[in-house]
Formats: structure tokens, C-alpha cells, sequence
């Protein structure tokens, strides 16, 4: 691409009121500021609030899964209405692009909705996408949107993420904010609180999970306040917010997305052999495989676990687990090859 790619996230908490309705100041204040932005970035909007928006025409609205889906079909166009409208006066057309977690488990899919957002920013539209709640078939909570602007920026190589909240960024114990966080590890997850807020489903333990991911995959990614003064220009230009470093990562796209957009669907340990081999980048054998975790179809994605229940790669099968379950023990049995399988 000419340009590099930014993906910004906002929270429910970011652009609505406590009560739910959508913060036109807030919305007029991001049409602004990414508009400044647009001539030098392929950009991409990932933005929640649907179901928030949405559950105020709903009678007795209780939170239910099924009302919140009909709260989401209601307030997606709303939610879409109002950036479209604030993004007007500066000439710049936005699009809806309703997003499932499927579509990033097959790659076939996942390069065609790729196809589809360079197609729109060749006539400089702006994807908003928004997990597409009405239809799915999984619980929201599976996939809240942290993940899905994670999967797009990870999928589509891009440069910067930027996850907006409620809050300056992310603080320590003293309440201030952390400026920079040079590696996600156990310590830096422990600054998240644990209370998501009321409107939203995910929270900081979420944002910092998925920075964890996106740094992994060499991208930067800046957490940072939404109602603080210019808050996205100034979180690119490292002036407010928490940035989190890149790390080295010379990983191909494929792997990337084998990484981090495929659907795991099954679960295996090895021993101790199996994980040197892995490490050195060799295949999978069924010989070192200790125990089927759970059930898994020939190509599918599964998590490989070394024998203290670590998560240590993922890979793309070429037996099912009932076929591993028979021949573990024979010798020359690949499970997964080598370019199919991406260490964490």
C-alpha cells in the first residue's frame, strides 16, 4: 500500500453518554481529527456503541443476548448516521463494514474483505467496521471489538493501532498514567482493573491483551483517552496516552494471520521433544503428542500446550484428533507442518 495503515478503536464508554446515547461531541471530535490524518493513512474505524445506542427503543430491555442483538440492528444505522454525518464537511464518505470472527478464520475470506477496504480507500472512503452482532452465532462477549481491531491491524500490516477509552491511559497504582510500557508481560497486565465499564464488554485487561498481540506482530499501539484535547493526534505524536513498543518481528503476513485471526477450534499438549522441535521450526509428529485436549477436524487451527499447560504455538492440522487418537504412536506422523505452525 502507498500509505500506512492506522486502525483506531472506540469503546462504547468513549462515544456515548452513562445513559447510552451517542456523544455527538466526542463524534465531531474524532470527523476532526482524522480528517487531519486521512491524507497520510489508509485508516480503518473500528467502533462499538450499536447495542447501546440501539437498546433505549427497546421495551423492557434487560441485557438478554436476543435484545441485544435487536438493540445492535437498531443502532447500527444510528451509530453509522452520525459519522457519516460529522465526516461531511470535510468531504470524506465512510462505510459500514459488519464483521464476524469467522471471517478471519478462512483466509479466502479474510483477503477478500482485505480486497475490499484497499477498494474503498483507493477513492478515499473510510471503513467504520463494527462486530456484526445482529447475525452471530457466538455470545457477544467472545469477540469484543479490542479483538477485532486487533485482527484487522495485525491482518492488514498496519503500522499503528490506537485503542481509545474513557480514561487518559493506562495507570498505575497512584492513579497517574503509565506513558510507555516496553514489553506486555505479567507486570503490565497487572495494571489493568478488572471492572469492565457498564456500557461496554471489554475493559483494560482486554486493551492490554490485545496490545499484548499487536506489539508481538511489530505494531506500535498507543492506549489513550478519547475526551482528552485532541486526544488521537496527539496520541500518534507520543504526547498523551500509554505507548506500547513494537516488537522485532519479521514474521510473513500468512503466519501473521494463521497468529492471530484463525478460529482455534481444538487443543493438544506435547512433551519436552516435541517443544525443542517446534522450537528449532521443525514439523509436528504425532509421537510427541501427550493428550488430546479438545476434539479437532483435519485443517483446522488448534493450541499447541507443552506439559505445563502453556500456550505455545498454534497450528494448522493435516490429521483429525480421532486419527491422532489411533496412530499417536506411529512413527512419521505429521500433525502439523512446520510452515503451519506459528510460535507464541
Amino acid at each position: 500500500m502507498s500509505k500506512p495503515i492506522l486502525v483506531i478503536k472506540f469503546g462504547t464508554a468513549s462515544i456515548t453518554h452513562q445513559n447510552g446515547d451517542l456523544d455527538e461531541t466526542v463524534i465531531a471530535g474524532i470527523a476532526r481529527q482524522v480528517a487531519e490524518l486521512h491524507a497520510d493513512y489508509h485508516i480503518v474505524l473500528v467502533s462499538s456503541g450499536a447495542v447501546a445506542a440501539g437498546k433505549q427503543f427497546l421495551r423492557h430491555y434487560n441485557g438478554t443476548i436476543s435484545e441485544r442483538k435487536a438493540a445492535a440492528a437498531v443502532g447500527n444505522p444510528l451509530l453509522l448516521n452520525k459519522y457519516s454525518r460529522y465526516f461531511a464537511p470535510y468531504s470524506i464518505a465512510v462505510a459500514q463494514s459488519l464483521c464476524e470472527r469467522q471471517h478471519f478464520s478462512d483466509r479466502n475470506q479474510f483477503l477478500q474483505l482485505k480486497r475490499t477496504y484497499e477498494e474503498l480507500w483507493a477513492s478515499n472512503i473510510i471503513p467504520i467496521a463494527n462486530e456484526n452482532d445482529v447475525v452471530s452465532s457466538l455470545e457477544l462477549k467472545f469477540s469484543d471489538n479490542d479483538e477485532l481491531a486487533t485482527l484487522i491491524a495485525v491482518g492488514f500490516g498496519a503500522q499503528l493501532l490506537l485503542f481509545s477509552t474513557s480514561v487518559a491511559g493506562v495507570l498505575d497504582r497512584e492513579g497517574q498514567v503509565v506513558p510507555q510500557i516496553d514489553v506486555i508481560d505479567k507486570a503490565a497486565l497487572g495494571l489493568a482493573d478488572k471492572e469492565k465499564s457498564a456500557l461496554g464488554l471489554g475493559g483494560m485487561v482486554s486493551k492490554l491483551t490485545f496490545a499484548r498481540l499487536a506489539t508481538r506482530m511489530g505494531i506500535r499501539v498507543v492506549i489513550f483517552g478519547i475526551r482528552t484535547e485532541d486526544g488521537i493526534l496527539n496520541a500518534i505524536a507520543g504526547k498523551t496516552g500509554t505507548l506500547c513498543l513494537p516488537q522485532p518481528c519479521s514474521m510473513p503476513a500468512r503466519k501473521k494471520w494463521l497468529a492471530s485471526g484463525s478460529l482455534v477450534t481444538g487443543r493438544i499438549q506435547i512433551d519436552a521433544g516435541a517443544q525443542k522441535a517446534l522450537e528449532k521450526r521443525h514439523s509436528l509428529l504425532a509421537v510427541g503428542v501427550q493428550a488430546v485436549l479438545e476434539k479437532f477436524e483435519c485443517g483446522e487451527v488448534i493450541e499447541i500446550v507443552n506439559e505445563d499447560n502453556i500456550a505455545i504455538a498454534v497450528g494448522r492440522t493435516k490429521i483429525a484428533s480421532d486419527t491422532l487418537d489411533t496412530q499417536h504412536k506411529a512413527q512419521n506422523i505429521e500433525v502439523a507442518h512446520a510452515d503451519d505452525i506459528v510460535l507464541l
